[in-house]
């Protein structure tokens, strides 16, 4: 493992990948040259319009797709410097979870419990400890009391977080959401938001949300813009939504808070900083622009 990498979780250099037709012949690059470093207890939101690579960018980190060109590094490991045997593909989803946008096409079981146990049962996890593991994971989504429940008789943020709970129970260090809150209502998508900050900051888990919401961007310590393929941004919250122009030549949109102080500014309103990412942050700097005018 390189030196500069100690402290890095996944280390990604000019990672590529294309996929192929019916015939076998490649297509355009779905993915060109991305070059990023995430730190272990990390929290990141992925942005992008439909159809960007954000998607495919996380299946790489899975190995769901295998890079076609490129370094991917994940945890010290280099896994594109040789052919993976299963036994290192399976090292790696230990240590990459991954939660989809359909819960319903990730439960297998008919009870809660059983479905949330179905990952470290396959893994070989023995008895005691694979009922700590689901007893701990179920416990951590809070649906300890819907443990012996049927999951579809729950409602959507409660499947989401049962599938969640059958990634924990793999013990990852880092969790890949991709899209996961996209079917959800107002109140699922509260929930599972909930569950993702509680996974990273009380847990430590290392976490890439994949989303097309802004608010949902907005709650990350970073944020990264891939359009058609390649790097467009990286930066914090603040300093992605203050490119305000650059997001919408890319089909993105700001978080309304910061496209209010944006459309103030245009209008020849001197409002000062740039915490444009929560609506709190926003509220201090518009009471602060308020202040100058009256007083």
């Amino acid at each position: 493992m390189d030196r500069q990498l100690s402290e890095i979780f996944i280390h990604t250099e000019n990672l590529a990948f294309s996929y192929k037709d019916e015939e076998g012949k490649i297509e355009s690059p779905a993915l060109r040259g991305i070059s990023v470093d995430i730190r272990e207890g990390e929290y990141v939101a992925v942005l992008g319009h439909n159809g960007s690579g954000k998607s495919t960018f996380a299946k790489l980190l899975n190995l769901i797709l295998e890079p076609t060109e490129g370094r991917l590094v994940v945890d010290g490991f280099d896994l594109t410097d040789h052919e993976l045997t299963d036994e290192e593909v399976l090292a790696l989803r230990r240590k990459v979870g991954m939660v989809f946008q359909n819960p319903d096409n990730q439960l297998v079981a008919t009870i809660v419990e059983e479905d949330v146990a179905f990952g470290p049962e396959n893994l070989g996890v023995p008895m005691p400890e694979l009922r700590e593991r689901v007893d701990r994971a179920i416990e951590t989504v809070g649906m300890t009391e819907y443990a012996q429940h049927e999951p579809h008789r729950l409602s959507g943020g409660q499947k989401q977080r049962v599938a969640i709970a059958g990634v924990i129970a793999m013990l990852p260090k880092c969790i890949i959401f991709d899209e996961s809150t996209a079917m959800l209502d107002p109140g699922g998508r509260r929930e599972v938001l909930d569950t993702i900050r509680m996974l990273n900051r009380e847990q430590g888990i290392t976490v890439l949300n994949i989303t097309h919401y802004m608010d949902e961007a907005a709650l990350a310590d970073r944020v990264i813009v891939i359009n058609d393929g390649e790097l467009l941004m990286d930066g914090t919250p603040d300093e992605v939504f203050a490119q305000r122009d650059k997001l919408q030549s890319v089909g993105l949109e700001v978080p309304q808070c910061a496209e209010l102080v944006h459309s103030l500014r245009e209008s020849g309103f001197a409002i000062e900083g740039e915490a444009l990412s929560t609506v709190e942050g926003c509220e201090e700097m518009l009471f602060s622009a308020i202040e100058k005018i009256v007083g």
